[in-house]
């Protein structure tokens, strides 16, 4: 099978990879490009592992084709922290050990960013509709939806 060329930007940066017609952007993220931080829970959208944000919009990176990143804008788990200083919504998730074993939570924080983003002061409602496409197995949901509330308010100032 031929290669197919993608041109695209990956958390600000231009970036250019060759990959198959059938691979998923999950795949290219993580063999191609070493960008593990979306994980593969379920290959089927069902859990919201492997988040990602693509022209702006919440998607499923194994529900993507790596082809169709072509001239878009992606942003991953990696794009979230600026050097050492964590985005607030990371630090918030560590301070209300809104985490265990870490395979969902680079897709709550990608999903809890786009969230944040389209509205910046969310109900708890709001926010548990927001993350209601991402599944957790270890912590509940509460310590999730206080650490997104606490981060909200910081970034609302």
């Amino acid at each position: 099978m031929a290669g197919v060329a993608v041109s695209t930007t990956i958390n600000g940066d231009h970036v250019e990879y060759l990959c198959q017609p059938d691979e998923t952007l999950l795949e290219v993220l993580r063999d191609r490009l070493g960008l593990t931080g979306a994980k593969e829970g379920c290959g089927t959208g069902d859990c919201g592992a492997c988040s990602v944000i693509v022209d702006n919009r919440l998607v499923c990176s194994c529900l993507v084709l790596g082809a169709e990143a072509e001239g878009r804008q992606v942003e991953t788990i990696e794009g979230m922290a600026h050097g050492d200083r964590l985005h607030p919504l990371q630090q918030k998730f560590l301070e209300h050990a809104a985490l265990q074993c870490g395979i969902c939570t680079p897709g709550f924080l990608i999903a809890a960013k786009d969230l944040l983003a389209k509205n910046p002061d969310p109900t708890e409602e709001e926010i548990r509709f927001g993350l209601a496409g991402n599944l957790c197995r270890c912590t509940g949901y509460d310590k999730i939806v206080r650490a997104v509330q606490d981060a909200a308010s910081v970034m609302r100032g």
